[in-house]
């Protein structure tokens, strides 16, 4: 589970082969005690939970990234090493 990025306290990943969520692109970010798995396409949550403030940072970083998230999201897919994307 690759860390793809890092900003104000959150860790984004993004698991090779991961296919729990149905395939949906999604990445994983961590705050404090608090686990999401987000959605690339629409930034809402799939899973778990994370602050309102930090959602929002999340949420706003994946707007200016979503190309770059789904050209990792087919590269991780592929069971590959993702690439780094620059933080918030």
């Amino acid at each position: 589970m690759p860390i793809i990025s890092m900003f104000y306290g959150i860790i984004i990943r993004l698991y090779l082969m991961d296919q729990k969520h149905h395939n949906l692109p999604h990445i994983h970010s961590k705050y404090a005690e608090f686990e999401a798995a987000i959605g690339i396409d629409d930034g809402e949550i799939l899973a778990g939970e994370l602050p309102r403030k930090q959602l929002r940072l999340v949420q706003a970083w994946i707007e200016l990234h979503r190309d770059e998230l789904l050209a990792d999201w087919e590269i991780a897919a592929s069971g590959e090493k993702p690439y780094k994307i620059a933080p918030l």
